[in-house]
């Protein structure tokens, strides 16, 4: 068990262990400090400094996700000079916040960026450019399902972290572009030949929503409810919020689950509703009409009775290994448990493979 360190924050002593970072303790304290370009386990860069507090003994700020407590140490997260210092960072950053003047204004505030500088105080950006229409830049907007507005990038790398770190694609970089640096976003027109996934773990850590998913913009947050599910995709179990306006799901994101941990494949993010309200969705079961050679519908008994017999009647006429399981990976453990043991007990056959390896 590590060390525990004794520390004060904001006039209030706390023992934490030993290496934890001054972000991670100031909840033993009950103390708030805000952060845009964290992202805890894949991005400690402290690139915004939003998270700046005061340290007795310092004459410089620190950052509080990526500096470690020491013992004795005593930490200041609310004064008027941590305050201060939080707004001016806010401007600065606001300077490269130029959003498309013709935005839906039903979607202003509603993104993390605007919401911290809405909690730090800061309504307006002093230092942004005269005339950000003179120098916008195009979208980056060829993939299918992403979107990049360099317009509204602040570069916090959250996006770099969540790909690179998260789900370890290593696609989405920064360069340099003249005195500056951006990020590169392969979205163009050769997206297709990159190695992106499309799996949407950018967008989702995008705190300004410069990289977004393209079907945000079929509907406005205003009135969306969060769901909690389990991905239908495979087995995983990935933990997901279906976002549902009007009675459809209109959307997914990732929840910090057990095995996801905010991630998700671009599946689970992108094709794991709208099939939900397709118009071709099959909605009971099929059965074929012989005299027809039509299929019509049946009730469930009527479907199983008839599969039950059928498998019945080959086991008893060929035998049991003339029979072949084949178990779906979208199935839980408890699933295909039950089915490998029904394909070796009632079958009586051990002829039962999965999908699940790929």
């Amino acid at each position: 068990m590590s060390n525990l360190v004794k520390i004060t924050i904001d006039g209030t002593e706390v023992e934490v262990p030993e290496g934890t970072t001054i972000l991670d303790a100031a909840p033993k304290a009950r103390a708030f400090i805000p952060t845009l370009c964290f992202l805890k386990g894949l991005n400690n860069l402290a690139s915004c400094r939003m998270c700046s507090v005061a340290v007795e003994g310092q004459s410089q700020m620190v950052t509080a996700c990526n500096t470690p407590v020491r013992e004795g140490m005593a930490i200041d997260t609310k004064s008027d000079r941590v305050k201060r210092h939080r707004r001016q960072v806010m401007e600065l950053i606001l300077a490269d916040y130029q959003p498309d003047p013709q935005r839906d204004p039903a979607r202003a505030g509603q993104n993390q960026l605007e919401r911290v500088a809405k909690m730090v105080g800061v309504d307006t950006a002093r230092f942004a450019a005269p005339d950000p229409n003179a120098t916008r830049m195009p979208l980056v907007d060829d993939n299918p399902f992403l979107s990049f507005d360099p317009n509204i990038c602040i570069r916090c790398q959250r996006c770099v972290a969540a790909c690179n770190e998260g789900a370890h694609n290593h696609i989405l970089g920064t360069e340099h572009r003249g005195a500056r640096w951006s990020i590169k976003a392969p979205f163009g027109p050769d997206w297709n030949a990159s190695t992106c996934e499309s799996c949407g773990c950018c967008a989702g850590a995008c705190p300004t929503g410069a990289i977004t998913e393209k079907r945000t913009r079929h509907y406005t947050p205003q009135g969306v409810k969060r769901v909690r599910s389990t991905c239908p995709h495979c087995a995983v179990g990935c933990q997901i919020n279906f976002l549902v306006k009007d009675g459809a799901v209109v959307d997914a994101e990732a929840v910090n689950g057990p095995s996801n941990k905010g991630l998700l494949c671009v599946k689970g993010r992108s094709a794991s509703f709208d099939f939900a309200t397709a118009d071709d969705r099959l909605t009971s079961p099929l059965i074929k009409n012989r005299a027809t050679g039509k299929f019509e519908k049946a009730t469930w008994d009527e479907a199983l009775d008839l599969v039950a017999a059928r498998l019945t009647h080959i086991r008893d006429t060929h035998g049991g290994d003339a029979i072949a399981s084949f178990a779906c990976s979208r199935s839980t453990n408890e699933d295909v448990y039950l089915f490998q043991k029904m394909t070796r007990v009632a079958f009586g056959t051990n002829n039962v493979d999965s999908c699940a390896r790929v």
